[in-house]
């Protein structure tokens, strides 16, 4: 049923319990899991420069090395968690607009599933700030599994 999982991570506590669905499916499916760090190019875009940005949306950081080190840390979470269960983790990075590029990138890789947290927020909070798991659920035609923070807690 599921061959490739997709696991999307920021490194949050809220991405970690999504890692722990996927982890677990991935077991039960013997699928293979990929990780993706995205950075959200939109956001610093300005402080960056058009440059350091197109590098950015190619994987490559050059010379931030803070943002590099967050997006290691990100991925290699999922990866330790994977090795400790048995199960191999490919890690990727990207930037662009994190939904589009999540979508886009389980287009490009046929990814069965895609399993993602979900801050919860409702009401005005979500107005103004937004999902990107509810967009990446509005852009993709593949299954979404959404982790809720609060269910977890």
């Amino acid at each position: 049923m599921y061959e490739r999982i997709l696991v999307p991570t920021d490194g949050s506590e809220t991405a970690e319990r999504a890692v722990e669905e996927a982890l677990g499916v991935a077991e039960k499916f013997d699928a293979d899991v990929q990780t993706l760090y995205v950075v959200d190019t939109d956001a610093v875009e300005v402080s960056l420069g058009a440059e350091q940005v197109d590098r950015i949306r190619a994987g490559r950081f050059g010379e931030m090395d803070d943002l590099e080190a967050r997006a290691h840390e990100a991925t290699e979470y999922v990866a330790e968690q994977g090795r400790e269960r048995g199960i191999d983790v490919e890690e990727h990075f990207r930037g662009g607009q994190p939904h589009r590029v999540i979508a886009n990138f389980a287009d490009d890789h046929d990814v069965d599933l895609v399993v993602m947290g979900s801050h919860g927020r409702s009401g005005v909070k979500r107005m103004l700030l937004g999902s990107v798991t509810e967009r990446v659920l509005r852009s993709t035609h593949r299954s979404v599994l959404v982790v809720d923070e609060r269910e977890a807690e």
